[in-house]
């Protein structure tokens, strides 16, 4: 997973040392800007949200754009990179009950798919609210 992070000064130090793939700050936004889409998820910090909004026409259709719900809204940084390098997903249910979740890349095997598929499952019944 790759992870990109928003940042500013020593949060962005700390965040290349906790293993992120991109960190910035407005640099970061402008390549953004500009189509640099190297990365699967983006964290970024609350002081550099307001920079990041004029991101949600480009962020918002892929799924990508921070948010505090999502854990991508955050101060303690390396937190967040370790949670998302360990596999954290998030899933989402429409209005109609369907479930939208990414289990794989086109590069993983079948069995990889079918594994996580199923990991994905049982999370799904493990997490289900009664009712």
């Amino acid at each position: 997973v790759k992870v990109a992070v928003i940042a500013e000064g020593e949060k962005v130090n700390e965040a290349l040392a906790a293993g992120a793939h991109l960190a910035g700050s407005t640099d970061l936004v402008q390549d953004i800007m500009n189509g640099v889409m190297d990365f699967d998820r983006l964290i970024a910090t609350p002081d550099m949200m307001p920079s990041i909004a004029k991101l949600g026409k480009v962020l918002g259709p892929r799924g990508l754009m921070p948010s505090p719900k999502s854990g991508t809204v955050t101060t303690e940084i390396k937190e967040a990179i370790e949670e998302f390098k360990k596999g954290k997903l998030e899933y989402r249910a429409d209005k109609a009950g369907v479930v939208h979740v990414p289990f794989g890349k086109t590069a993983f095997s079948a069995d990889d798919l079918l594994s996580n598929l199923e990991a994905i499952q049982e999370s799904i019944d493990k997490n289900r609210p009664s009712g």
